[in-house]
């Protein structure tokens, strides 16, 4: 289960992704080209070029967990179509991968806050 913590950051890569893509693709996508730590337990969006697929890579503090969704209807905010790419919290990703369309018009969530 992805926990409820409100530090933990989403990020979304700028570019439709290969949903062929596992554990180690998208390691390598988010250290490299996201030039994000995929260990430090934050998540990790990969949108396919359809819109109609989406993963989410994230590391459990055991392991990295892959989560996979394929919308039946409708189709996925393209992360890519805002500049900058978009960001969200926990509770927008869980929208997001409702298939919400309002995801990305308008912050749903207040920012995030610095840890001390």
């Amino acid at each position: 289960m992805i926990g409820p913590s409100r530090n933990l950051a989403v990020w979304a890569l700028d570019r439709p992704a290969d949903m062929r893509k596992s554990f180690d693709g998208l390691m390598a996508l988010a250290r490299d080209v996201m030039d994000q730590k995929p260990l430090s337990g934050d998540l990790f969006l990969f949108v396919s070029k359809d819109q109609r697929r989406a993963k989410v890579l994230y590391w459990d503090g055991t392991g990295l967990c892959v989560l996979a969704k394929r919308l039946e209807q409708g189709r996925f905010v393209a992360p890519w179509s805002r500049k900058p790419p978009l960001t969200f919290t926990a509770s927008e990703l869980a929208l997001f991968l409702e298939g919400s369309t309002v995801v990305g018009k308008t912050p749903l969530s207040p920012p995030l806050f610095p840890l001390s």
